[in-house]
């Protein structure tokens, strides 16, 4: 007894391989979205902040505070805690070395920056870089509540 497949005569014998171009198109569509989407998913959100005076933090423990001053030097200093130590000069091309060693900043990996009025945006910028660079993963900046005018500096026209 013989068993016929129907018509030409030859055998046909079922294909097992799964076609695997559509799946690889589809994925290289949502690979392209997904790399033109994340960088707009991570910028910042412009948020309008209300005005309010507010009482001066409370410092608890040990806490690292970078100065630039106004030749843009810059300096270490702990404060808070049981002593408080005399602010050190750290060179610039020294600074992420001295902040990645610091044994309060390892401890907390915290840092609060503090930067005079005088200092070009551009090397407060590079300084919080470097910042970065050592691993600081919470970073604040100091500012004086004392201060009488609140009111935003006038920037300078571009000639």
């Amino acid at each position: 007894m013989g068993m016929s497949t129907g018509g030409g005569g030859g055998s046909r014998v079922p294909l097992s391989e799964i076609n695997v171009t559509p799946l690889v198109d589809v994925m290289l569509v949502l690979l392209i979205i997904f790399m033109v989407t994340a960088p707009l998913m991570s910028a910042g959100v412009e948020v309008d902040l209300p005005n309010a005076e507010g009482a001066p933090m409370p410092i608890e423990g040990e806490k690292m505070l970078l100065i630039i001053d106004a030749q843009q030097r810059v300096y270490l200093k702990v404060v808070g805690g049981e002593t408080e130590q005399e602010r050190v000069e750290v060179p610039f091309d020294r600074l992420e070395e001295a902040l990645s060693t610091n044994a309060v900043i390892r401890a907390s990996s915290e840092l609060f920056v503090q930067a005079d009025q005088a200092v070009p945006y551009g090397f407060v910028a590079q300084v919080l870089a470097i910042v970065r660079q050592a691993g600081v993963e919470q970073l604040g900046l100091v500012t004086d509540p004392r201060a009488e005018s609140a009111t935003p500096v006038e920037p300078t026209p571009a000639p």
